[in-house]
């Protein structure tokens, strides 16, 4: 190394290099010279021949315009672009011939360089080799009729092969610096705007074809294809190197470009543009990979606006093509496709997660109806996620007129019911197991892009859920559901209900149900079929209570709240045939009904069922009232056992006697109404009606209101164990007091006749009208007419039972008098 170092330092101190290094200074020098003395001749030509360049650029520039050119100025710039002739005009302003009608400048720039070829200049030749133009204003504007001040220029004649010559006016290379250009298209109401920094471009020519490429750094003012819309990219900068090349003989421009850079994001384009007279059709196709939000903010303001109200998390694949014609009114066709895989994606719905899909955008969803919001349509294809937890895959689905929004599509989905708790967020329900499954095709309204007024027709499958109904305290297991959904009306089918050791089977229907569901909940008939082999029906009255109302701020109207308020306000038509029902101690079979379900109201018709050894006819409605329930009634009773039935109803909270004291067969009608607890238990004291009664084949046994006035007025008769040919009355309820109107008692030991007051408290005040005579044989007598006619005769006692301090006490006298 040493030795290399030392030959080096050998050479360059040698007599050699010094001859060497002196001549290649000389050379250096006579070049700088010659540049000098090429630059000052040139500089004295141009002063000495002033006059005549400018009237050549003049000329030339005349020669290929409509209208005026002025230049403020021209210099001659000493050493700039040697060995080209460099002029500097300044001031210069191009306006077309109808100026003064529209005001708009074509061009208007401090400084316009112009480097000027010198020996086509010294040949009488303008050949352009370099334009730079700095500081300046383009503006190019078309009115409503067509016309544009860029028209200025005039159309360059076709020359024959043979005319063509190499020293032909050309202008290899474009510099742009700081200028701002507009292209004002009133025809198809496009605006666009730049605000370029930077432009580069050298030509190469092909004869009448050529190729550039051009390096531009620009601000987006307006990118604007429909300016009622707004401007695509508006504000962004946009950088890169575009490889442009024009084809004479097909008119067209093609531009090429990869990585280009807007914002900060990159994008590859190919876009064409022809030239051709009376049409100006253009396409671009943009390739890149972005973010949601990032692409969404290059779109103009109609698209974006909407776009911004999602999102995705990950970055997505786009492509984007547009073509139109930039002399048509309106936007360009707009087609952008998307793929997006293992994102998340935002809606104002919610969130959906594990996300993908293929999305397409179209402004021209109908071929034939145009491009506008009202003709596009976002299509989605091959949709899977998670929405809150719960799968959904939708092979596609279309969502069209951007306007009034529309979406349709088939949705499939299978699932754990548990998952249905995330969405419950008022905690009305909450489901404990079961899986369903659901294939949908689906119509809903999209307002203000949240879902509305979904429509489904298809079919859910649910398979042994549970769930506890908070509002009512109603829990369920195990119940399987079908739900068919039609057009005309859905079908809820095999429903196996079983709690405890009730188990209902129901099958349904509801006519109408797209619209009623929505627009009319309060309309909505739910007709179900049920059978019952076995069912507590105190159990279910909870159903029937009123969902305790909580004060909520107003907030927009959830899938789960539309549920619930459907469930509280429909109507249900229910026909049900019971095998066996209990109902505290009564036990009835064979029960048949029409049960509706208003409100909270249960309203029971034409009801029929067999117990005590009877039957019962019944129309029933039973109201939530505070914590209890208010039922009115009309019923026939044919022929029950007394005794039994009383049982069933805790002998109506009666308590001078007990179904112990009573045997026989029991008809009646009764048109009544009263309350019963939360337990399903009668509330004493609280009916109120009518009740008419008759009952064969009775006795009464060891009753102590006649035992005690046998022992006082019959004490050789046996009063204990009366046996009736008649037993029958009428009865006005009236809560705690009783109005008896003609009880009147035939039997063996005596007749009676009872009019009064009977009270379940305080107040008891009733008339006894007592015949002395022995009526044992009455009922050996064939009619009635006779047993009437002897029923008063003899010795007839007046008596009175009256409260006494909460004892009944029998007094002498009648009702009203004090003996």
């Amino acid at each position: 190394m040493k030795a290399l170092l030392h030959h080096i330092k050998s050479f360059l101190q040698s007599s050699h290099f010094k001859i060497y290094a002196k001549r290649f200074g000389f050379f250096i020098l006579g070049c700088i010279a010659f540049v000098i003395i090429a630059s000052g001749a040139l500089s004295f030509y141009f002063n000495r021949n002033k006059t005549e360049i400018i009237a050549k650029i003049n000329t030339k520039i005349n020669e290929n315009i409509n209208g005026k050119f002025h230049v403020g100025d021209f210099q001659y710039k000493f050493l700039t672009g040697f060995p080209n002739f460099t002029l500097a005009l300044k001031d210069v302003e191009i306006k077309d011939n109808q100026w003064n009608i529209h005001k708009h400048t074509l061009l208007k720039a401090k400084e316009i360089e112009v480097r000027l070829n010198v020996w086509s200049l010294l040949q009488n030749e303008i050949n352009i080799h370099k334009m730079l133009i700095n500081d300046a204003d383009i503006y190019v504007y078309k009115a409503e009729n067509g016309y544009s001040n860029a028209n200025i220029f005039k159309p360059k004649k076709k020359k024959s092969a043979e005319d063509k010559s190499d020293t032909e006016t050309s202008i290899d290379q474009i510099d742009l610096n700081d200028v701002h250009f507009t292209l004002d298209n009133h025809v198809g109401h496009k605006l666009f705007d730049f605000e370029i920094e930077s432009l580069k471009s050298k030509v190469d020519f092909d004869g009448d074809d050529w190729q550039t490429d051009v390096y531009l750094r620009t601000n987006i003012e307006s990118l604007a294809f429909n300016t009622v819309h707004g401007s695509f990219a508006k504000q962004k900068i946009l950088e890169g190197t575009f490889n442009v090349s024009y084809s004479d003989e097909k008119e067209k421009i093609d531009v090429v470009t990869k990585n280009l850079k807007i914002g900060t994001d990159s994008f590859d384009i190919i876009a064409f543009f022809n030239l051709t007279e009376g049409k100006a059709l253009f396409g671009i196709n943009i390739t890149t990979t972005i973010l949601w939000q990032n692409a969404s903010n290059l779109l103009s303001a109609n698209i974006s606006s909407k776009l911004n109200r999602f999102d995705l998390k990950e970055e997505i694949d786009v492509n984007c093509d547009i073509k139109g014609d930039f002399n048509q009114e309106g936007d360009p066709k707009i087609v952008v496709q998307a793929e997006v895989k293992n994102n998340e994606l935002s809606i104002p719905d919610g969130l959906i997660t594990d996300c993908g899909f293929k999305g397409i955008f179209t402004n021209n969803f109908k071929p034939k109806d145009g491009f506008n919001d009202a003709n596009s349509a976002v299509i989605l294809t091959r949709f899977s996620g998670k929405y809150k937890n719960i799968p959904l895959t939708i092979p596609q689905a279309v969502i069209n007129n951007l306007e009034k929004p529309l979406a349709t599509g088939i949705v499939n989905s299978d699932f754990d019911i548990e998952n249905l708790n995330e969405e419950n967020t008022e905690k009305w329900i909450h489901f404990t197991e079961g899986h369903a499954s659901a294939n949908l095709k689906f119509q809903f309204d999209i307002v203000d892009l949240y879902i509305t007024k979904p429509r489904f027709i298809g079919n859910v499958n649910v398979k042994d859920v549970s769930f506890h109904f908070i509002p009512k305290n109603l829990h369920a297991e195990k119940v399987n559901v079908q739900l068919d959904f039609t057009e005309k009306a859905l079908l809820i089918k095999k429903i196996a209900y079983k709690h405890n050791k009730n188990i209902i089977y129901l099958e349904g229907k509801i006519d109408n149900f797209l619209n009623l569901y929505y627009d009319a909940p309060e309309k909505m008939i739910v007709n179900w079929d049920i059978y019952c082999p076995n069912i507590d029906l105190k159990q279910f009255l909870g159903v029937l209570a009123s969902s305790q109302k909580k004060k909520v701020t107003a907030k927009k109207t959830t899938m789960s709240d539309q549920l619930r308020n459907a469930i509280e306000k429909c109507i249900v038509d229910i026909n049900i045939k019971a095998d066996k029902i209990n109902y505290n101690k009564l036990t009835a079979t064979n029960t048949k009904a029409e049960i509706q379900m208003i409100d909270s109201r249960l309203v029971i018709k034409n009801g029929s069922l067999q117990t005590s050894g009877g039957s019962i006819t019944f129309n029933t409605t039973i109201s939530p009232n505070g914590k209890n329930y208010n039922f009115v009634s009309n019923a026939q009773v044919n022929r029950v056992d007394i005794a039994s039935f009383l049982r069933s109803f805790n002998n109506f909270g009666i308590t001078s006697f007990s179904p112990k004291n009573i045997k026989g067969r029991l008809s009646s009608h009764a048109n009544v109404s009263g309350f019963i607890n939360s337990r399903g238990e009668l509330l004493t004291n609280s009916m109120h009606g009518k009740l008419d009664f008759k009952v064969t084949q009775g006795a009464l046994l060891n009753f102590e209101p006649i035992v005690k006035v046998g022992k006082f007025a019959f004490p050789f008769r046996d009063v204990q164990n009366i046996t009736f040919s008649d037993l029958s009355g009428n009865l006005n309820m009236r809560g705690e007091q009783i109005d008896i109107n003609n009880l009147l008692i035939s039997s063996n030991v005596l007749n009676l006749d009872i009019n009064g007051i009977y009270s379940f408290g305080r107040g008891t005040n009733l008339a006894l009208t007592i015949p002395l005579r022995n009526s044992k044989n009455d009922a050996k007598l064939a009619s009635q007419e006779e047993r009437d006619a002897v029923r008063d005769r003899g010795i007839v006692l007046h008596l009175v039972a009256v409260d006494d301090e909460g004892k009944m006490k029998i007094k002498w006298g009648k009702k009203g008098k004090d003996k």
